[in-house]
């Protein structure tokens, strides 16, 4: 990857060159124009929207140690901060203490709402691996995530351990947007059951993964949506099952409610990689 200036109408656009052969397909869309601040600024910080406003900026807790004993930044850096809603700012640190970092906004810029809408719906899988899920999720673009709690999920929470959980995966998410350059933090949702999250979801087009003969591939069941008429869909949500997979019953009650048999290929994958997968098909697709 090679670092490099163009000019374009007698401007001088700096920007990336990917250096690869991409033959007859449009080279602008090989070209990363460093023009936000995401692109000029090394660091990137959350700050809810409701701390946004009025200046000056600051942060504190958790943002304030990963700024200053972390990545070491300090007075005269130029960080950027992005409040989950869309919005993010380059900003000049003017001012650090204790616990705190004061920031003097220079430029905002506001990212436009992702065009469909992507739930997530994942049965709580063993060990970190939801944790994994929930990065890799947020880097491909999804706006919810629904924990579920299956009948063979193996992990059983409950009370103030839920909602402990919870809030760790919301920082997962979190942490996430500032390594990917994702504006816009997925909610993540108190746990529900299959056939809770069955009965609410009301989204254009509801999926759940499954083996079996029924079950199709999203391209398929996409084309036969567009030959009976419906117009594409803008909101999506997928349910991915435990260790052990849903079961039966469970897939009965999402089919009932309108959910569609999604096939991911005819090999097994782990619960991580079904929803990784799964995401990016659903992202190509509709995206």
């Amino acid at each position: 990857m090679m670092r490099r200036r163009r000019s374009s109408g007698g401007r001088s656009e700096e920007g990336i060159s990917c250096g690869m052969d991409i033959g007859g397909l449009d080279k602008s869309r090989c070209w990363v124009l460093l023009n936000t601040p995401s692109a000029m600024a090394k660091h990137r910080f959350y700050l809810p929207a409701d701390r946004w406003d009025p200046e000056p900026l600051a942060l504190d807790g958790e943002e304030a140690h990963h700024c200053l004993d972390v990545m070491r930044c300090r007075a005269g850096d130029r960080v950027v901060v992005f409040n989950g809603l869309g919005a993010e700012a380059e900003a000049e640190i003017t001012a650090v203490s204790r616990g705190s970092v004061s920031l003097s906004t220079r430029l905002v810029v506001t990212t436009p709402r992702p065009p469909v809408t992507i739930t997530l719906a994942q049965a709580v899988p063993k060990g970190k691996n939801m944790d994994l899920i929930i990065q890799k999720a947020t880097e491909l673009g999804v706006s919810r995530l629904v924990p579920l709690l299956s009948e063979r999920t193996v992990v059983q929470l409950d009370g103030e351990d839920l909602e402990k959980k919870r809030q760790k995966w919301q920082r997962v998410a979190i942490e996430a947007c500032k390594q990917c350059g994702q504006n816009w933090v997925p909610e993540v949702t108190a746990p529900a059951s299959v056939e809770a999250l069955a009965r609410q979801v009301k989204d254009a087009i509801r999926l759940i993964a499954a083996i079996g003969s029924e079950s199709r591939p999203l391209k398929t069941l996409l084309a036969e949506r567009a030959q009976s008429g419906e117009v594409p869909p803008s909101a999506a949500t997928v349910m991915i099952g435990p260790e052990g997979d849903f079961t039966p019953a469970e897939i009965s009650i999402a089919l009932t409610q309108g959910f569609l048999p999604l096939s991911l290929g005819p090999l097994i994958l782990r619960s991580e990689t079904a929803a990784i997968y799964a995401l990016s098909i659903i992202g190509h697709e509709l995206g």
